[in-house]
């Protein structure tokens, strides 16, 4: 018997600046320990509470652990009419590379920049939260779809930068 096995489970916390979090699943009896280096080599630098995941986990002499993560489900966004209330709404369903030119948790909102693209794209926290990822730095590259509304350039579901899109 291997002494690693797949879990599915869901984000308890994770706490990007301390490098770590727990996820909670019902198919283990206590909580199991997520490293960032675990989730950066997945390609993210955070993820957000109750963000469902697949992870490959094995017991050391502290408790579970995860070694490697599987998958990581991407939440269903709201859509950009109903966070901003814009009614005309051209939406892309082509994923463009993006940088994070700023984003602010506390005022819940920042900016993006398309690469190639001088325009700024709006983002609001509830698009970062249904990405499955909680923070974002500036600089960080991601990938993201946009909606042209009346106010300008919207995000409306991001990715990190090296997902696989399908």
């Amino acid at each position: 018997m291997s002494d690693r096995w797949t879990i599915d489970g869901e984000v308890k916390w994770f706490d990007a600046r301390r490098g770590f979090g727990f996820v909670v699943s019902e198919q283990a009896d206590r909580d199991i320990l997520l490293h960032a280096n675990i989730l950066r080599n997945f390609g993210q630098g955070s993820i957000a509470e109750g963000t469902a995941v697949r992870l490959e986990v094995h017991e050391s002499e502290r408790g579970l652990q995860a070694t490697r993560i599987i998958d990581i489900a991407v939440q269903a966004t709201k859509d950009a009419e109903g966070l901003h209330g814009d009614e005309d709404v051209d939406r892309s369903d082509d994923f463009l590379p993006a940088r994070v030119k700023w984003f602010d948790p506390s005022r819940g909102f920042g900016f993006l920049n398309v690469f190639g693209d001088p325009r700024d794209v709006f983002l609001h926290v509830d698009v970062l939260r249904n990405s499955s990822m909680s923070e974002l730095q500036p600089g960080e590259a991601i990938s993201l779809r946009v909606a042209i509304g009346p106010r300008g350039l919207v995000a409306e579901e991001i990715r990190p930068w090296d997902s696989r899109v399908g």
